[in-house]
């Protein structure tokens, strides 16, 4: 048994310990992953002052959103790796360890891609027809390229952790019904939107068939950013916005699918973009919110968002890390999941669950993505390696579980970033990254009460203690 292995239990022992209101558990992993999810030591909470001048306020009386999740997508090329290159044994113990909420780390907000993506083996939709030919009627629609690998892994998934909040997304809607007849580029024609309306509802009936029921669905991927390398669209606000509330919404209600429209699906630089479209009166009746990526601007963005539409929620969507990133994994993640829910996101999504050590299966788009774990199938058994970002995730998703609440919790001092939550179980989660050279010694106080924690330099903890 490996010594990752052996922590990652370790971890659950802690995690399966009965928590006391006065006892504050924690587990570590260093950016560098010689330690991951290793246990610190229990302190408690005393009715006493700390003379430690940096300090975390747990206020649970100040509540703000409530939380879907954690997760990634299940992109077609993940899916295969999955199903293809691992073992029925390995297979089953790496799907535990992601999804399974008390074997695992119980990832509970995943993104399920509309047909293909950048990161699979190739392009495709569910209704693909010979250049020049058209399909109106959907006598030609198929979901069965998905039903190999990616509605196999979906099902595991979920009957591992019931409890996932599913996000569905296309990359592009079927070439037929676009300017210039191709998935890479292009925009949806105005004379095509009703069909793809009905496309839509046609893939979440095929979903529904599956067995697979996503609660949200995104108009289309990254609607600003076009490309002719892989499955990519052009939608600009007001298009979106007069498809949600003509044709998309009201087909969605006449189908009885309960599942709701978030805008935009697109980088924190244009919050116009979602806010003008959440805020049409036509498309309003069928959206929950906003679905938010990371490639461009921060996430203090979305405290505005929230300001001007309070009623609507926020889910970060897409996060991929990669070989352009100057930090390590497990910083970069970090950083992500803790700023997204300080400000306002109910989950946090990477990318491609597994990819092999080339960035691969890709087919255009993104090839120095990385996923939450590398599988290298060139010698048998395939070689797995699980990386920062999953480290990362496990520290979230682990502990703080769907339906949990953001709550206020103020920093005093430098160099560490936190945020803070608590479970409908009543237990408290801290989430803190120190990201100094110096192990530092906090003051964590909640309800007049002082926990002296440790946070060990360039490490990811998160403390639990129970709140009855």
């Amino acid at each position: 048994m490996t010594c990752s292995r052996l922590l990652f239990l370790a971890s659950a022992v802690v995690l399966a310990t009965p928590l006391t209101a006065q006892t504050v558990q924690a587990v570590q992993t260093t950016v560098d992953l010689s330690k991951t999810m290793a246990p610190l030591p229990a302190v408690t909470f005393q009715k006493k002052l700390s003379a430690s001048p940096i300090a975390i306020a747990v206020d649970d009386t100040k509540r703000f959103q409530t939380i879907d999740g954690f997760g990634a997508a299940f992109v077609e090329g993940s899916a295969y790796l999955l199903q293809h290159e691992l073992s029925a044994a390995q297979r089953a113990e790496v799907m535990t360890k992601l999804f399974s909420p008390t074997s695992g780390i119980g990832l509970s907000a995943m993104r399920l891609p509309i047909a293909s993506t950048d990161l699979s083996r190739t392009h495709y939709s569910y209704d693909d027809m010979p250049a020049g030919q058209q399909d109106p009627a959907m006598e030609h629609f198929s979901v069965e390229k998905d039903r190999a690998d990616v509605f196999p892994t979906v099902r595991e998934a979920l009957k591992l952790n019931p409890k996932m909040t599913l996000i569905a997304s296309p990359w592009s809607m079927p070439a037929w019904m676009k300017t210039g007849n191709a998935l890479g580029g292009g925009a949806l024609r105005e004379d095509a939107e009703a069909s793809y309306a009905k496309y839509l509802v046609r893939s979440l009936r095929a979903f529904q068939q599956e067995g697979i029921v996503p609660q949200y669905l995104t108009v289309q991927n990254e609607p600003l950013n076009e490309r002719k390398d892989f499955p990519t669209t052009k939608m600009l606000a007001d298009q979106q916005t007069r498809f949600i509330g003509k044709d998309l919404g009201p087909a969605l209600r006449a189908a009885g699918l309960k599942t709701q429209v978030l805008a935009y699906d697109h980088n924190w630089d244009h919050p116009e973009y979602p806010l003008s479209v959440i805020a049409d009166a036509a498309a309003r009746p069928f959206m929950a919110g906003s679905a938010m990526h990371c490639y461009g601007g921060r996430a203090d963005v979305q405290d505005g968002m929230h300001e001007k539409d309070p009623g609507m929620g926020i889910w970060m969507t897409e996060c991929s890390g990669g070989t352009w990133q100057k930090e390590p994994p497990l910083a970069s993640t970090a950083m992500l999941i803790i700023s997204s829910t300080q400000h306002w996101s109910k989950s946090v999504s990477l990318w491609g669950i597994a990819l092999d050590p080339k960035g691969n299966p890709h087919a255009g788009g993104c090839g120095t993505c990385r996923g939450l774990l590398t599988i290298d199938s060139a010698q048998r058994p395939a070689t797995i390696t699980w990386n920062g970002d999953f480290y990362a995730l496990a520290h979230a998703s682990k502990f703080v579980h769907p339906g949990a609440v953001h709550i206020a919790s103020v920093m005093t001092g430098a160099g560490i970033e936190q945020v803070a939550f608590r479970n409908l179980d009543g237990s408290f989660v801290l989430l803190a990254f120190n990201t100094g050279e110096e192990d530092q010694t906090v003051a964590l106080t909640w309800h007049q009460r002082t926990a002296t924690i440790a946070l060990p330099a360039h490490s990811l903890v998160t403390y639990t203690w129970n709140g009855r």
